[in-house]
C-alpha cells in the first residue's frame, strides 16, 4: 500500500511534497476536506505501532483544550485523531510497510530516498 495523508493548505506539507516530487497518479489524502477513517487509522497504526506516534502535540487544539494536563493513552489519542484533522502529525507517508510521520528533517530525507530509490 501506497497512500499519503496530508494538509493541502499547510505551507510545510507543501514544501515536503515539491522536494519529494510524487507521482500525480500517487494517491493522496487531504485530511480536512476528507477525514480519516477507522481503516484510515488502523492502516497507519498497524505500521506507527501506536496512536501516540501520529499525534501531534503542536496542534491548536491540543493547547485550546489544554489537553497537556491529561494523562492521554491510546484510546484517547486515536478517539482524538478521528475527531478532528489537526491532531494528525502531517504529513503521513505509508510506503508499503513502512511509515513516515511529520516533517522533521530525517524523517524527510529518509522518506525521499526510500520514494526514489527503494530502499
Amino acid at each position: 500500500m501506497k497512500k499519503l495523508y496530508y494538509l493541502s493548505s499547510c505551507s510545510t506539507c507543501k514544501r515536503i511534497l515539491k522536494q519529494w516530487a510524487l507521482p500525480r497518479d500517487f494517491p493522496m489524502q487531504d485530511v480536512k476536506s476528507n477525514p480519516l477513517t477507522l481503516e484510515d487509522l488502523a492502516q497507519m497504526h498497524q505500521r506507527s505501532g501506536s496512536y501516540e506516534a501520529l499525534f501531534s502535540r503542536r496542534a491548536k487544539l491540543f493547547q485550546e483544550r489544554q489537553l497537556s494536563a491529561e494523562d492521554l493513552d491510546e484510546a484517547r489519542y486515536k478517539a482524538l485523531l478521528l475527531e478532528h484533522y489537526t491532531f494528525l502529525k502531517r504529513p503521513v507517508l505509508i510506503w508499503e510497510d513502512q511509515i513516515f510521520i511529520g516533517s522533521a528533517k530525517a524523517t524527510v530525507e529518509q522518506a525521499f530516498k526510500v520514494i526514489h530509490t527503494g530502499e
